[in-house]
């Protein structure tokens, strides 16, 4: 008995030296994800939309072949910074009912695929707006300071790393497809209301603890395929008007972000342009990545890009890491992986 009292005793200890290196070697307690379905993990797969991607191909390549709901054939840069600050390698989603608040103590994703900014965006394909992210945030809040205590709660919340990452479904998915907000402003006015949106955003997150973020601009939209293959009059070329208005947009980001950081005590923000200046190089001189197609998806049905998703119908290409893009809409995991490579040395510099 005494013997068998000992060895358990040895097992605890190393436990708890495994959950203290655990914890020195992480360079922040957590990583939380706001946004859409550039860094959505799997929240679409138990609301009403049609805006899913739990099921084959997707995912193909990720751990176990497992269609999560990410909109990739494998991991998004969440998944890749969180494993680079030294936590998991796979961010769960808040509403997976697989997970637990066990899980999201050290990362944790609210984002949902197919919103925006602006209220109006989210309504296209009734999605999580972004407020009800925020409200899934404050409920997470309690979750964590009845699992861990307030003063661990409170500690972890604002050294974790928040991620941002939305803007493009604004302007494609609502703005340039319906009327009503093109009626109401022009293009440069809209991506003034989406900045203050994204300011007050920025702003209740602070006043609910959290202190270092990313926030991440909008790629080059013109170059999605979705964009290049409806443009026939320019040989399916990049729409250079829309990378315009993503170049406008992320400045004026930009600018907010700097603003803040002076006016916020304590908030320290990178704002990153190298979603758009990676993807440009990467579609500019493709091979010097190993990539081979730029302007069609590994997932596609051939003929017109006209939707985000490839179904189980759709002919996918055997080896994704030739091309640049998963779907008509969204990158494939090698491509994200170069993204957050290149991010990651911001990141790193100002957040550990």
């Amino acid at each position: 008995m005494g013997h068998m009292h000992v060895l358990s005793l040895f097992f605890i200890q190393i436990t708890l030296l495994v959950v203290m290196v655990a914890e020195t070697k992480a360079k922040v307690p957590a990583i939380i994800v706001f946004g859409d379905s550039s860094v959505d993990t799997g929240n679409n797969n138990v609301i009403s939309t049609v805006l899913k991607s739990n099921f084959k191909p997707y995912g193909r390549d990720f751990e176990g072949g497992l269609p999560t709901g990410r909109f990739c054939n494998g991991r998004l840069p969440p998944d890749f910074i969180s494993e680079a600050f030294g936590l998991k390698p796979a961010i769960p989603a808040y509403l997976d009912p697989r997970y637990s608040i066990s899980d999201f103590a050290t990362g944790v994703c609210f984002a949902s695929a197919g919103t925006g900014y602006d209220n109006a965006t989210s309504d296209v394909l009734n999605v999580i707006p972004l407020w009800k992210e925020l409200e899934h945030y404050k409920e997470y809040q309690n979750k964590l300071r009845a699992y861990v205590g307030d003063r661990k709660a409170n500690k972890i919340l604002s050294e974790a790393l928040y991620l941002m990452s939305l803007g493009t479904n604004d302007f494609l998915e609502n703005y340039y497809t319906f009327p009503t907000r093109r009626s109401q402003f022009t293009v440069r006015q809209y991506q003034d209301f989406l900045v203050g949106l994204a300011r007050d955003f920025i702003t209740d997150l602070y006043r609910l603890g959290g202190r270092k973020l990313s926030l991440t601009g909008v790629p080059p939209m013109g170059c999605l395929p979705l964009e290049r293959t409806t443009n026939i009059m320019g040989q399916h070329e990049c729409l250079p008007e829309y990378n315009d208005v993503s170049m406008e947009f992320n400045g004026k980001l930009e600018g907010m972000a700097s603003q803040l950081k002076r006016e916020l005590p304590g908030l320290k923000v990178v704002f990153t342009r190298t979603t758009y200046d990676t993807f440009s190089q990467i579609i500019r001189a493709p091979g010097a990545y190993g990539f081979q197609v730029t302007a069609m998806a590994c997932c596609a049905t051939g003929t017109f890009e006209m939707s985000y998703l490839c179904n189980e119908h759709s002919i996918t290409c055997q080896d994704a890491n030739k091309y640049v893009f998963w779907d008509a809409f969204h990158p494939t995991e090698k491509t994200n992986k170069i993204i957050t490579q290149n991010l990651l040395p911001a990141l790193l510099a100002e957040f550990q």
